[in-house]
C-alpha cells in the first residue's frame, strides 16, 4: 500500500464529495438550516482545514441549494454547514459536493 504524500492529500481535499448525515438537532429542537457533514475527513485537525467551504446539494429536480462549512464537529472529522435555505428530509444520506 503506498502512502499519498501531504501535497496529494491537500489537493485531494480541496473539493469532492460528502455525505449528508442529520440536521443539526438537540433534544427538543432542530435548526433547519443547519446540518452535520461527512465529507471524508478522518480527524478533527483536517476537519477544520475544511471551514470557509462552499457546498452544494442538487435536489431530484435539479435545483441547487448552497451552504458553507462553517465548524468541525466532534473528533472524527465532521462538519457543520450552515445552507442559505434549509434542505428537505429527503437530503439526509444524499451526496453534497464542496470546493
Amino acid at each position: 500500500m503506498v502512502k499519498e504524500s501531504k501535497t496529494e492529500l491537500k489537493e485531494s481535499k480541496s473539493s469532492g464529495k460528502g455525505i449528508v448525515l442529520q440536521f443539526r438537532r438537540g433534544k427538543q429542537h432542530y435548526h433547519p438550516r443547519h446540518f452535520i457533514l461527512d465529507l471524508g475527513c478522518k480527524s478533527k485537525e483536517e476537519a477544520q482545514k475544511l471551514v470557509g467551504k462552499e457546498v452544494k446539494w442538487t435536489s431530484p429536480a435539479g435545483k441547487i441549494l448552497a451552504g458553507k462549512v462553517s465548524s468541525s464537529h466532534g473528533n472524527k472529522g465532521m462538519v457543520r454547514a450552515i445552507f442559505e435555505h434549509g434542505l428537505p428530509g429527503q437530503a439526509i444520506t444524499t451526496e453534497v459536493e464542496f470546493k
